[in-house]
C-alpha cells in the first residue's frame, strides 16, 4: 500500500510524453496557435513542456494573458519575469479595454467579479490574431464541464463550445481539421491530476508564484473562506480585514479565489495537503458556485 511519502515526487513521465506529442501536432497542424497564459501552474506547466517539445528552438507560439485588472500581482510579476525567462512572445489583452469599449459590462454586488468578463476580450484577442489553435492547462479532475471536453476541442465561429459535438478521439489519432472562422481550444495535460502537476514542479525544479507557498497576508473571511483583502472586494461592515498564514491552491482573480489557511512553504508539504485536502481545488473558487452548470454555461459562450 502506496504512504503519502511513496506518492510525493512521483510524476509518470508517460504523461510528459504525451503532452509533448500534442503540442507538436499542435505546431504541424496549425497555422496560428497561441498558449493561454494564466500565470497559474498548469500553464507554467505548459510552458515548461513547450519549451521541452521545441528544444533548441524558441517556444514557436505567444503566450496570451487576458488580464482582467484583478489579478494578484504577483501573478503579474511572475508572468513577465517567466515570458523574458524564456524568449516568448507575451501578448496582454485587458478586460478594462472591453469595459470602456462597451462590450462588457461590470459587475456590481457582494460577488461581483470580472472573471466571466474574460471571455469578451479572449474572443476578441483571437479574432485579432486569427488564432485557429488555443492552448489551455485545463485539467479533466478540475470540474465536470471539463471531463466533457476533448484534447482537441472544437469551437464554432462565435467562439461557441458544444459538448454534443466533440469528436472522438481514438488510439491518440487527433483531428485539427476545422472549418473556415472555427477554432480549437487544446489541453495537453487534460489526463494530468493536480497531484501530478505539483509532482512534475518539483521534479522539474519549476519557479512557481510565491503565493502558492505559506505567507502573511491580509484577508476577510466570507462564506467560511479566506479572501485576500482587496480594493476590488466589495467588502460588507462586518467583513474586516485580519492578517492570515495563508497560501492559494488556485490562482485566478482576485475576487473569485479564496485562500486556505497554511504553513506549507515547500512542495512536499503542498503535496501531503493535496492527499488529504476534503475539498476539490476548485472549491475555492466562487466563480464556479454560481449555479450547478456555472463552468459549462461559462465554456458554451466561449469562455476557456
Amino acid at each position: 500500500m502506496q504512504t503519502i511519502q511513496d506518492k510525493i515526487g512521483h510524476f509518470p513521465r508517460q504523461l510528459e510524453d504525451e503532452s509533448i506529442y500534442i503540442l507538436r501536432e499542435v505546431a504541424a497542424q496549425f497555422e496560428r496557435p497561441a498558449l493561454l497564459f494564466s500565470g497559474g501552474k498548469d500553464s507554467i506547466t505548459l510552458v515548461r513542456l513547450a519549451q521541452k517539445a521545441f528544444f533548441p528552438g524558441k517556444i514557436p507560439f505567444p503566450l496570451v494573458h487576458i488580464d482582467t485588472g484583478h489579478n494578484f500581482p504577483e501573478t503579474i510579476e511572475f508572468r513577465d519575469w517567466l515570458a523574458k525567462e524564456t524568449g516568448a512572445e507575451l501578448i496582454v489583452r485587458y478586460v478594462q479595454d472591453s469595459i470602456n469599449q462597451g462590450k462588457a459590462t461590470e459587475e456590481s454586488g457582494k460577488y461581483a467579479s470580472r472573471n466571466v468578463l474574460q471571455t469578451v476580450t479572449l474572443l476578441d484577442t483571437i479574432e485579432e490574431f486569427k488564432f485557429d489553435a488555443c492552448i489551455g492547462g485545463a485539467r479533466r479532475d478540475e470540474e465536470k464541464a471539463r471531463a466533457k471536453e476533448r484534447i482537441f476541442s472544437v469551437r464554432d465561429d462565435f467562439g461557441q463550445w458544444d459538448a454534443k459535438r466533440q469528436r472522438p478521439e481514438l488510439f491518440d489519432m487527433l483531428n485539427g481539421r476545422i472549418a473556415v472562422g472555427e477554432n480549437v481550444r487544446v489541453f495537453p495535460i487534460s489526463n494530468w491530476t493536480e497531484l501530478d502537476v505539483w509532482n512534475y514542479i518539483k521534479e522539474e525544479k519549476m519557479e512557481i508564484p510565491s503565493i502558492y507557498y505559506s505567507h502573511q497576508r491580509q484577508v476577510i473571511e466570507r462564506d467560511g473562506m479566506l479572501w485576500a483583502d482587496s480594493e476590488y472586494l466589495n467588502k460588507e461592515a462586518d467583513e474586516i480585514p485580519f492578517e492570515a498564514t495563508v497560501r492559494f491552491r488556485t490562482v485566478g482573480d482576485m475576487t473569485c479565489t479564496a485562500a486556505v489557511a497554511s504553513d506549507a512553504t515547500d512542495i512536499d508539504v503542498i503535496i501531503e495537503e493535496i492527499l488529504s485536502a476534503e475539498i476539490s481545488e476548485r472549491g475555492a473558487r466562487i466563480d464556479d458556485k454560481r449555479s450547478e452548470a456555472a463552468m459549462e454555461k461559462r465554456k458554451q459562450q466561449g469562455y476557456f
